[in-house]
């Protein structure tokens, strides 16, 4: 009998087949891989690598744990999400707290306890295995020519990396043209650089040539990192440069500054409170047309606005916020970090008093895209101790700390509230005097989005956490009247969510649906800000119904506290003349142009009629 079909070897050698096989459960579920021939070959190379170099799969065998507890997440994005794992899921994993997970999972919590619990018992099985036979020991010469080989590999891809690979041609004057564009640098060599002899210094001692195209070795990490188990290496590596990234841009970015100020210095204090919603869909909203009555109190206000074309370009909060408070563009909302501060840096330089008032989690010592920007706050309180869990606070524990604000001595002030909206749980985020529709989620335990059985209930609890959102934001507002100041509020969701719409078979958010990108937004003024600024308050009506998207928020929100500075975009601020609308991009299969999209079946998918934009992560 071969040695491979032995049980215990079979047992080794299908194992490490299954790890290697996850970058094509797409296949699973009809889609197709980009690259899989290239996949495959790095994955079997990787095999060579770690096989040929230790020897003994014992030897290596705990290197392959991540994956192994891996590979149950793997089947579950693609199978809910159309994806694999990525470093922003691997931010998403460190952000969020045990309870918080189990609370997300709902009831099936218990199934994946019992999933870890069998790859855990399928990573010892294995590695017992491999430790008790020697049958899959690499041995004799065979082992040292493919380390032999692997090590000249290694050296031409670093030629490759140091010199450069050279171009196919197809004519003498491709060639030459190709020459003299590989010659494009020595134009711009200044003058001491050239010889007596009029060539260059540079040309002067010989350069080694670049790699024949035949030559070449078609790897790179980027790609490496789809492939498994070992790519998973190369995302580890990317998620933990990324956290320190965002650590040393919050340091760099102390020294940055807008020059803002506000010229026209009234004799009253002002408040200014901004409202960034959770999960909130535009079309739920009765002010905006949805048949239940879910803004009984929000459509009482007369000096309220509802803003009916407004965007995110990104259904996630981590990408999204960063974007909606700063000068972000939104095609790098991907990207981590930011260069610049948010709006509470300009507000502190024209002398407001800044406060980041949060019913989310700080996650751990602010170092999470959001909180990056939360603590260039004067105050900043994340007030939510129980996480997403059943015992997280509802959003009207930010009211006690708002009316504090409001109090302060400062004359002027900018009351940020991060709410929890209409985040999952959707049952959790109201109290039981909001649970109007039935049948709801309200006081069932654990229960799961991805349950088609419970859409009624999931809806119906999605709709009563609308309704508890316009009881805070009446709130807020009355808060405001009672103060006797000159002030305005702003609310914009980050993102909405799918809720099983028609015959779409999707829930929450990450499925590039219109539903998750299409956000409610509002602003309302008082008396006395509507008679100091008639002009803002008339183009705000004027462009209630234009095409707006989170990146207009930034501009808008200084532009309605009149605070001025050098490098300000007005044609990007709705409450300005100069307002002019802009394309407008969703995270789709690409960037995809939201104004010249389809919206795909009941579920209203995001199709871009040209071709999407290449994203850069």
């Amino acid at each position: 009998m071969p040695l491979l079909l032995w049980p215990a070897n079979l047992f080794i050698v299908v194992t490490y087949l299954i790890l290697s096989s996850t970058p094509f459960l797409p296949l699973l579920f009809g889609r197709t891989v980009a690259n899989s021939s290239h996949i495959w070959g790095m994955e079997l190379v990787a095999w060579i690598a770690i096989w040929s170099i230790v020897g003994r799969p014992a030897w290596f065998h705990w290197l392959l744990l991540p994956a192994f507890f891996v590979l149950p997440l793997e089947l579950y994005l693609n199978m809910y999400y159309n994806q694999g794992i990525s470093t922003h899921h691997l931010g998403i994993i460190a952000e969020t707290s045990p309870k918080e997970a189990a609370e997300f999972i709902g009831n099936k919590v218990w199934l994946l306890g019992m999933i870890f619990v069998g790859v855990s018992g399928w990573w010892i099985a294995s590695w017992t295995a491999a430790r008790r036979t020697h049958d899959l020991d690499w041995r004799g010469p065979s082992r040292w020519v493919a380390i032999c080989l692997l090590a000249s590999m290694t050296g031409v891809w670093l030629y490759q990396q140091e010199y450069g690979v050279k171009q196919a041609t197809v004519s003498a004057a491709s060639d030459s043209a190709a020459q003299d564009e590989d010659d494009d640098d020595e134009d711009e060599l200044p003058p001491e650089s050239i010889t007596s002899t009029g060539a260059s210094a540079d040309n002067a001692s010989w350069q080694p040539p670049k790699l024949p195209m035949w030559a070449q070795i078609p790897f790179s990490a980027k790609e490496f990192g789809q492939t498994r188990p070992f790519g998973l290496a190369v995302l580890g590596n990317d998620f933990w440069k990324e956290r320190q990234y965002l650590a040393e841009l919050a340091h760099k970015s102390m020294l940055f500054k807008f020059g803002a100020q506000q010229p026209g210095v009234l004799d009253v204090p002002q408040v200014v409170v901004m409202v960034i919603g959770e999960s909130s869909r535009y079309d739920r909203w009765s002010l905006n047309g949805y048949a239940r009555d879910t803004n009984p109190r929000l459509k009482k206000e007369s000096n309220l606005v509802s803003l009916s074309n407004v965007i995110t370009a990104v259904s996630a909060t981590r990408l999204s916020v960063p974007v909606l408070v700063s000068r972000k563009p939104a095609m790098q909302s991907l990207q981590a970090g930011f260069s610049e501060k948010s709006f509470l840096t300009a507000f502190k330089e024209a002398g407001f008093k800044t406060y980041w008032l949060s019913n989310q989690m700080s996650f751990g010592q602010f170092d999470t895209p959001i909180s990056v920007f939360a603590k260039e706050a004067d105050v900043t309180q994340f007030l939510n101790i129980g996480g997403f869990t059943n015992n997280s606070s509802y959003d009207e524990i930010l009211l006690a700390s708002l009316r504090s604000a409001i109090d302060d001595a400062a004359s002027k002030k900018l009351i940020v509230l991060h709410t929890l909206g209409s985040h999952w749980n959707y049952s959790h985020r109201y109290p039981k005097e909001y649970d109007k529709w039935q049948p709801s989620l309200f006081g069932v335990e654990n229960p799961a989005y991805t349950d088609l059985a419970i859409k009624a209930q999931l809806n119906n609890s999605y709709d009563n956490s609308i309704l508890y959102t316009d009881w805070f934001l009446s709130q807020v507002i009355d808060a405001l009247k009672s103060s006797k100041r000159m002030a305005t509020m702003m609310y914009v969701a980050d993102h909405g969510q799918t809720l099983y719409d028609g015959t779409c078979k999707l829930a929450f958010h990450g499925h590039n649906t219109q539903f998750e990108f299409h956000v409610p937004a509002l602003v309302w003024y008082s008396d006395l800000y509507r008679l100091t600024h008639p002009v803002k308050v008339t183009q705000l009506q004027k462009n209630k119904r234009a095409k707006l998207a989170t990146e207009n928020i930034f501009h808008s929100l200084l532009d309605m506290a009149d605070i001025r500075y050098g490098s300000e975009q007005l044609e990007w601020s709705f409450f300005n003349k100069k307002f002019k609308t802009h394309k407008r991009y969703v995270d789709s299969y690409g960037w995809s142009d939201y104004d010249n999209a389809t919206f795909k079946g009941d579920c209203r998918e995001v199709i871009d009629k040209g071709t999407p934009l290449v994203q850069l992560k």
